[in-house]
């Protein structure tokens, strides 16, 4: 692979992690929350992602494990390291405490309601709220280190797989960005401090592209190729069901959902025919 390759790939993980940020400016910024917006856009990213690890990278890790083996064994061997992928990063979510969980939906009109908008418990309890807005960001950063993976390894196979991944997985940092800043703000009464914090747990995906290209490039044959591919089909699926589906059935209708999913499904579809 060129430097021009690996360039591209690190970019587009550097952009899906930052978005985080994003996130952080929405809240300090815009009036109020789009919520039918969210739950849209969250709503075509999993159906980027669904649609993508499935048709795309799954087929793609077992033609290449089928040029190392029979093609019954490659497709045990996909398999397996699908579900792999998804063992991975459902134990990252059962290690992050339910208390600390980044993935809890908030809006813009809290950063309006001062106290009110806290829960009782943590009403004037400012440290324990910078305690939890600062675990908020390690959790989000354990999370997107596998993402940054996913990302970085998907645009070193193709450009375009990689860029569609790219915009899904921003898109879905973007609440997550929130989540940090809000209660950040809360704690300090600093915008700086929120977005610093905020744009902080966003680093983890492009750190997981690097440092999973540094361990695995002197191991990088087909196979390992072909087994790291379907992780994260797996890794991506996960996601898909236990984040982005959910979020954005919290922040909208189930119709709007349905409709971002299929969207996605079908913009990937399209772009799947043209340009791959």
């Amino acid at each position: 692979m060129d430097d021009s390759s690996l360039l591209l790939a690190f970019s587009l993980t550097v952009l899906a992690g930052l978005a985080t940020g994003v996130g952080s400016a929405m809240a300090f910024f815009a009036k109020r929350t789009n919520t039918s917006f969210l739950a849209v856009a969250l709503g075509f990213s999993a159906g980027v992602m669904l649609y993508v690890s499935f048709v795309e990278i799954f087929q793609k890790a077992r033609d290449a494990l089928a040029t190392q083996t029979t093609a019954v064994l490659a497709n045990w061997y996909t398999v397996g390291a699908f579900f792999s992928g998804v063992l991975f990063i459902a134990l990252i979510d059962k290690f992050v405490p339910s208390y600390e969980n980044p993935h809890e939906m908030h809006t813009i009109e809290e950063m309006g309601m001062g106290q009110a908008a806290l829960p009782k418990d943590e009403k004037h309890d400012f440290a324990k709220l910078k305690r939890a807005g600062i675990l908020a960001a390690v959790a989000i950063g354990i999370h997107n280190f596998p993402e940054g993976l996913a990302t970085f390894t998907a645009a070193l196979s193709d450009p375009a797989l990689g860029i569609a991944i790219a915009v899904a997985i921003a898109v879905h940092n973007i609440p997550e960005g929130m989540a940090v800043s809000i209660p950040i703000y809360y704690a300090t009464g600093s915008r700086k401090k929120a977005f610093v914090y905020s744009f902080l747990s966003g680093v983890s995906e492009p750190v997981g592209a690097l440092v999973g290209y540094v361990v695995l490039r002197p191991f990088l044959t087909p196979t390992v190729f072909g087994v790291l591919f379907a992780a994260v089909a797996g890794i991506m699926v996960y996601i898909s069901l236990d984040q982005l589906l959910p979020s954005a059935e919290e922040y909208g209708e189930h119709h709007l959902c349905i409709l971002g999913v299929v969207s996605g499904m079908a913009v990937m579809a399209l772009s799947l025919l043209l340009f791959l």
